[in-house]
């Protein structure tokens, strides 16, 4: 008989409620952790998820006590990176930085997934979120959302807007959008925010809903007029700017989220190690600072609310996608 099967023993003749799933789960975070962990960000670097991960590696690896190592790997929409993740030993040195594109977005798209997102990942820490601006070419005759969904109801299919791709949040911000307003608008997909921004600086499209480093410059140069941002509350870099539910659609949200995540089963003592740690980190005015900057905002709380959080985005755009009809390319 091993040491801790008798130790079990004698905590059941005891009388003490205890089972060798909750005691092999507290001797694993004993000492945790002890080496460098790993951060998989489903993207290529250079990408928002990208840097707002490296920023929150770097005051993590400060609160939890180890290096944090980001490692790439991009490739189908985010799912490779989260596969590999779904896959690797629920130990916590395995951990995912993922996005509600991935999430939330991406298996009402049609394609195969190679793992459930609902069941597939442990949740820890709500990490942040950016929203889309919703801004016009100067030539279009609206100041506010209002005016803005006055005039789609008056010349209805005749505004057009620009879109980071089929499926992207900036299309799908634009669906919720529409179906919140009760307007039409027809979408015009371009391959990135760059493209979209530009022509839409050239007035070839009417509107667009981009996050905020694509759009902040045209704005301040009068080439673009932001209306609202996305977000449920108003952005720090942008106070100005209402949200779109101030502005005209009461309860508009939608905003690009990340979380962070281990695989399916990882030990709820190692969870709340991590998350504390996650916590402190995402609570430092060099990680705010550098998300400001962002467009983005900083979040925290428990496992349990990101959990809520994720499966009330996950419903959201379910039905926004399965009402507009949208189909991955």
């Amino acid at each position: 008989m091993s040491r801790s099967t008798g130790f079990i023993r004698t905590l059941a003749f005891a009388g003490l409620p205890f089972s060798l799933m909750t005691f092999t789960q507290t001797i694993e975070a004993q000492g945790f952790p002890d080496k460098p962990l790993r951060m998989v960000v489903p993207f290529p670097p250079g990408g928002a998820a990208d840097i707002v991960a490296r920023h929150f590696a770097t005051r993590l690896a400060e609160t939890i006590g180890q290096p944090v190592v980001v490692d790439n790997r991009g490739g189908a929409g985010g799912n490779i990176g989260a596969d590999n993740v779904a896959r690797s030993p629920a130990d916590g040195y395995n951990l995912l930085f993922a996005s509600s594109s991935v999430l939330s977005i991406n298996p009402h798209l049609g394609g195969k997934a190679p793992f459930d997102v609902l069941k597939a990942f442990t949740p820890i820490v709500l990490v942040g979120h950016a929203p889309n601006v919703l801004a016009v070419h100067p030539s279009v005759p609206a100041k506010t959302v209002r005016d803005l969904i006055a005039l789609a109801k008056k010349r209805p299919d005749a505004l057009a807007y620009a879109s980071n791709g089929i499926g992207t949040l900036s299309h799908l911000t634009g669906e919720l959008f529409a179906q919140g307003a009760g307007v039409k608008l027809l979408h015009v997909p371009y391959k990135g925010a760059a493209p979209a921004t530009i022509d839409t600086v050239a007035g070839n499209v009417s509107v667009l809903f981009a996050a905020y480093p694509s759009v902040a410059s045209q704005v301040r140069a009068g080439r673009l007029r932001a209306l609202a941002v996305t977000s449920a509350q108003r952005i720090a870099i942008a106070k100005e700017l209402p949200t779109v539910a101030e502005a005209g659609i009461p309860g508009f949200e939608s905003s690009q989220w990340w979380g962070l995540y281990g695989p399916a089963g990882l030990p709820s003592a190692i969870v709340e190690t991590i998350n504390k740690a996650a916590n402190r980190a995402l609570a430092t005015e060099e990680f705010r600072k550098a998300l400001v900057l962002e467009g983005a905002a900083p979040a925290g709380g428990t496992p349990a609310a990101l959990a809520a959080y994720h499966r009330a985005d996950y419903d959201k755009w379910g039905r926004v996608i399965a009402a507009a009809g949208v189909k991955e390319n």
